[in-house]
């Protein structure tokens, strides 16, 4: 059974959004549970406990970025999905970890291919695939998860791991070979710096602010690329 949640204020777009899913794991012989709320006030009330949650952004009252920060903030750890009229709003959401977006009016062929995705991250988080850095410094060898590692950085040839824990861990090596070790959850934004986009909670004038508080340089040359990554991973990533 997956519990599902949907907090639109439009009656007919919550309809629609039920229906849609209703229709996509009846394909998937699988059972749900949905239950709606039409305002964000209403749901942060609620005990129910669900796995995904379709959240719109502009509802009146309380809007939806703000409810997912309070969610996020009592601990809800389900998948998030914004239902929105821009698609452009989902850079003000990086905080809240949302795992996709749906723009308005929904397309069927788009709800779907999100929740392919999603049901393979749901597969994955049951049994996920340990991914990990073997750093080699003198005779010490650590091993540390790339969910772990918030970002990277590099100072007179010599590398800097930011960990989430607020460990510091430094050692020799040339920051174009880390970047092949990395897989794509990871951007260089400059020269010195590759970061983890899962910490990334903000960016703006050319600066990308990361969970841990570091204010990391995004160069000129890379900052269209950046904006062109960013979404393409709340698209195919999630931690």
């Amino acid at each position: 059974m997956i519990n599902i949640a949907v907090c639109d204020d439009e009656k007919c777009m919550a309809e629609k959004i039920e229906k849609m899913a209703e229709n996509f794991f009846r394909k998937k012989h699988t059972e749900i549970s949905i239950i709606k709320y039409s305002s964000g006030e209403g749901l942060l009330k609620s005990n129910e406990r669900t796995e995904i949650l379709f959240l719109d952004i502009g509802m009146r009252g309380m809007d939806g970025i703000e409810t997912a920060r309070r969610l996020r903030g009592n601990g809800y750890d389900g998948f998030l999905i914004f239902i929105t009229v821009l698609k452009e709003m989902v850079f003000q959401s990086f905080e809240v970890q949302p795992f996709d977006y749906l723009v308005k009016p929904v397309q069927e062929e788009h709800f779907e291919k999100t929740m392919e995705r999603l049901v393979r991250s749901m597969q994955d988080r049951i049994s996920p695939e340990k991914v990990n850095l073997l750093v080699q410094k003198g005779c010490e060898r650590n091993i540390i998860s790339f969910q772990e590692l918030v970002c990277c950085e590099i100072i007179d040839r010599k590398v800097y791991l930011y960990l989430a824990s607020g460990e510091v861990i430094d050692y020799y090596e040339s920051i174009e070979k880390l970047e092949k070790k990395l897989d794509g959850r990871f951007f260089r934004c400059h020269r010195s710096y590759l970061i983890n986009l899962n910490y990334l909670k903000s960016y703006r004038n050319s600066t990308a602010y990361m969970a841990n508080g570091k204010e990391i340089p995004v160069s000129r040359l890379r900052s269209k690329e950046f904006s062109k990554v960013i979404l393409q991973y709340m698209r195919e990533w999630r931690l």
